[in-house]
C-alpha cells in the first residue's frame, strides 16, 4: 500500500516534466532558462521566480501574455495540470 502512496504523490510531478516538455520547453528550454532572444524566464533565477507570484504564473498559463509570444493553454489544460505544470516551474529554482 505504500508503494501505491508514493506513486500517486510522483504522478503530478511526473505531469508538470511531461507538460513542460510538450508545452513549454520550446520557448523556455527544456531546463527552463529561458532564451534571452525571446526574452523567455529564467525559471532556475530565484530573482525571476520571487518576482512572480503563483496566480501570476497561473494566469499567463491560462492566459498567454499579451505582447509576447506566449499562447494561452486555458482551454488546452485542465486546472490540475497547469498546477502541476506551476508546481514543475517552482522546482527549478536553483537552490
Amino acid at each position: 500500500m505504500l508503494m501505491v502512496s508514493l506513486s500517486l504523490a510522483a504522478a503530478p510531478a511526473n505531469e508538470g516534466v511531461e507538460l513542460y516538455k510538450q508545452k513549454c520547453s520550446m520557448c523556455h528550454r527544456t531546463d527552463g532558462k529561458g532564451f534571452s532572444a525571446l526574452k523567455t524566464p529564467d525559471f532556475t533565477d530565484p530573482k525571476v521566480q520571487a518576482s512572480l507570484t503563483d496566480k501570476e504564473i497561473v494566469e499567463t498559463i491560462k492566459n498567454g501574455k499579451k505582447g509576447t509570444a506566449m499562447p494561452a493553454f486555458g482551454d488546452q489544460l485542465s486546472k490540475d495540470q497547469i498546477q502541476a505544470l506551476l508546481s514543475y516551474l517552482r522546482s527549478l529554482k536553483k537552490k
